[in-house]
Order: C-alpha cells, then sequence, then structure tokens
C-alpha cells in the first residue's frame, strides 16, 4: 500500500515539473468524535489564493482514516511532493501524527499538517497556526502556535487550522484567523460534527478573507471527498471561488442544477416547488456530511459527461422518498435513462446498485452502450424474426412505390389508352 501511493506521488512530481507553484494556505483537521461513534466526527479541509489547489497538496488514505495536508514557500514543487512521500512513509510503518508531521522540518519553508482520528492530530514546519483543544473540563483552549511542531494527542476532540495570506489576495486571513479559530472552538464545544464545522470554516475563510479558492475537504470515517467538485478544470488556473453560489436545490423532490444553468430556474420543472440558492462551502459541508435522507453517490463504468451529476440528482430525489432500495433506485435510473435524462447507457439492474447503509453511500455501475449510442434499444414485445420480416415488408412497399415513380408516365398513358377505346 505505502509503494503503490509513494509511487503515484512520485509520478505526480513529474507533471508538475512544468506547471506553476502551488501553494495552500488554509489547512484544517478538526476532530469532533474521536471515538468513531460518528460518521461525521473527522474532517480535513484546504484552501488557497494560488493555482492549481488541491491537486497535490492533499493525500487522505481511506484505509487509515487520515490525511496529509501540505504547504509551504517553494518554488520547486518537488519538493513539497518529497516531503508528503516522507509523511506517508512515516505514517505507513507505524508513525503517529507528530512524527509525520515532524518530517516538515527537514525541508525549508514546508509545512505538513497530519491528522486522523485514530493518529490525532500535528502540524510540522513553517507555520502560523490555531490549536484548539479538549481540556479535562469539557472546555477548550485555543493557543497560537509558530514554527517547530504542535500536537493534539488521539482522543482528543480538537482542531488545527493554518491560515496566512497569498501574494495577490488582497489580505485578511491573518487578521480572521482568530476569529474562525474561536468559531471552531465554540462549535466543538456545542457538539456539532465535524464535517459541519469544516464547512463554517471554509464560508468565513471565502468570506472574510482573500484566501477564497478550493480546495476541498473530506470526511475521515468514511473516506467522502469533494473530489474534483472545487479544483480548476486546467493546469495553472485558480479553483471555485467558494463563496460564490453553486447550485440550486428543490426544496422537495432534491432536484438539482448547477450554476450558471441555474440562473434559469425559480422553481423546479419536476414538482414546481421552489430552488434554493446552495453556495459553494454549503455545497462542501453536503458532499462530505451523511445522513439518513442523503447519498453520497459514486458512479462506475462510464465518463460519460455530466452523467456522475445527473446520476447523483436521481438517487438523491429516490433515497429522500423511499430510503435506500436498491430495486427503486435502479428503477428510478432506469426511468430516467428512458425519459432521455440519463444517456450513453444501458439500463441498470438491483445488483448493479452497491449500498453501504453506514457510510450513507450508493454506487452505481453503469455499462456504456456500443456505438456511441445515446440510449439502449426498445424492449419491444415482438421477436426479432417478425421485425425481420416487417423490415422485409417495408423494403418491398418501397420498391413498388419507386417503380410506381419511375413508370407513372406508362402506366398513365396505357391506363387512358384503355379508358378511350
Amino acid at each position: 500500500m505505502k509503494s503503490k501511493i509513494i509511487f503515484l506521488v512520485l509520478c505526480v512530481i513529474i507533471v508538475l515539473s512544468s506547471i506553476s507553484s502551488i501553494s495552500a494556505t488554509m489547512n484544517c483537521i478538526i476532530i469532533s468524535d474521536p471515538t468513531g461513534q460518528d460518521p461525521n466526527g473527522a474532517a480535513a479541509g484546504s484552501m488557497s489564493f494560488e493555482e492549481n489547489m488541491f491537486e497535490s497538496t492533499f493525500v487522505m488514505s481511506t484505509q487509515h482514516q487520515f490525511a496529509v495536508l501540505s504547504g509551504g514557500e517553494s518554488a520547486d514543487n518537488s519538493l513539497r511532493l518529497r516531503m508528503v512521500c516522507d509523511a506517508l512513509a512515516n505514517v505507513e510503518d507505524g508513525g503517529s501524527a507528530s512524527s509525520a508531521a515532524s518530517v516538515a522540518s527537514s525541508y525549508s519553508g514546508m509545512r505538513a499538517v497530519v491528522g486522523g482520528p485514530k493518529l490525532g492530530m500535528a502540524v510540522g514546519g513553517s507555520f502560523d497556526v490555531y490549536v484548539i483543544s479538549e481540556e479535562d473540563d469539557g472546555s477548550f483552549s485555543i493557543s497560537l502556535r509558530s514554527g517547530g511542531l504542535a500536537v493534539i494527542p488521539p482522543g482528543k476532540k480538537g482542531a488545527i487550522i493554518h491560515l496566512r495570506d497569498s501574494p495577490g489576495s488582497g489580505g485578511g486571513a491573518s487578521g480572521a484567523r482568530q476569529a474562525i479559530a474561536t468559531e471552531i472552538a465554540k462549535e466543538l464545544r456545542d457538539g456539532y460534527p465535524a464535517t459541519k464545522i469544516m464547512g463554517k470554516v471554509f464560508e468565513m475563510t471565502a468570506t472574510q478573507t482573500g484566501e477564497v479558492y478550493g480546495g476541498g475537504a473530506t470526511n475521515l470515517y468514511c473516506g467522502i471527498s469533494t473530489g474534483d467538485m472545487f479544483t480548476p478544470d486546467e493546469l495553472n488556473e485558480k479553483g471555485f471561488n467558494m463563496g460564490d453560489e453553486y447550485s440550486k436545490v428543490c426544496q422537495d423532490c432534491g432536484w438539482s442544477i448547477s450554476f450558471p444553468s441555474a440562473e434559469n430556474y425559480a422553481v423546479c420543472p419536476y414538482c414546481g416547488a421552489h430552488m434554493e440558492t446552495i453556495y459553494a462551502y454549503d455545497a462542501l459541508e453536503n458532499t462530505i456530511t451523511v445522513s439518513d435522507d442523503r447519498a453520497n453517490v459514486f458512479v462506475y463504468g462510464s465518463d460519460e459527461q455530466g452523467l456522475s451529476t445527473t446520476t447523483s440528482d436521481v438517487v438523491q430525489s429516490e433515497v429522500s422518498k423511499n430510503g435506500y432500495s436498491s430495486t427503486k433506485i435502479a428503477a428510478a435510473i432506469n426511468k430516467a435513462i428512458n425519459n432521455g435524462i440519463i444517456v450513453g447507457v444501458n439500463h441498470v439492474e438491483a445488483k448493479d446498485i452497491n449500498i453501504n447503509k453506514n457510510a450513507k453511500s450508493v454506487g452505481v455501475y453503469y455499462t456504456e452502450l456500443p456505438n456511441g449510442r445515446t440510449s439502449p434499444p426498445w424492449n419491444l414485445p415482438i421477436s426479432t424474426f417478425i421485425l425481420n420480416i416487417l423490415g422485409a415488408i417495408q423494403t418491398v412497399i418501397g420498391i413498388v412505390i419507386i417503380i410506381l415513380v419511375i413508370f407513372r408516365g406508362r402506366l398513365l398513358k396505357s391506363f387512358q389508352n384503355r379508358t378511350t377505346r
């Protein structure tokens, strides 16, 4: 496992040798439930003002439930990724969060934030962070730490947030850092889950500082990530502004549509209900938070453009109405295929729907249609033999019509001669 992760990171190093500098200026790990009873009890997130955000600064292990977030000031992209490799190798060899984060001290100007519910949390290297830690009496302390190593041991609730300004961002990060840390402490004290608090961190960072671009976040317990929702489409570009409108969602049936297309919808085209505007920080929180009436949808088997988003909308709507039933989810997807809402894939069966109720996740396994077809063939109650006969009859009729057209003049003249006799 370790060798595979390091190999992938080294491959990224080669790619990144030709692109501009990458720097995550907001790194945050929050653990609200170290016991694992709350599936939303641990989260990690990262955002910045820089280009290529989240393409190389965030590594998550779904198997071991930890994340390594990196950043710092260096013109050498490979330096940061070598540090990430060292941190990953440390954890894979049985190291703690503190030992993994401490490898950053060997790389000038670099920062590593490492954490997970089993590891605890730590930040090492060059940093300006607030450490929010649970005390024995249930209160939470907030302390500013700069450089070296800062640690929250396993079994403790708490958070670490790094936040400072990028060149050109317009500033505001340093001034808002304490306010954001205070908000984290308040919400931890009040019992909010880590995924919800992470959404608040992204909201405050995006609306009160210049560090506005995603980035993304992950639910460390469930291994759910925002993926490429907010990352740039092209290299050397900035990601999605986390303070902007992201989509509109129907209040009743759950149908949603992303901006800019969402600007055309005031009410749901299916049920006529009000469409609620969802901002990017809300979309992030919703994506990494699991709940009984909301599924995290994963699509496999096809890269058809828009398939993942459309499938997610259909599954979300079905789950909110009828729960986690593979039969009913398959029926809803097939209905969408028949109506032309989902294209390029064949019908699915219940066995193609993989449900994990603990993580509130649904995996949909598609089979792509051959030869560029957009919809599967009709399932008519007529045998292929009869269809072949009908085709032959149609061909004969077509030939007769052609003959009549070609010889109509001669036929008309012959008819006229017979009538005049």
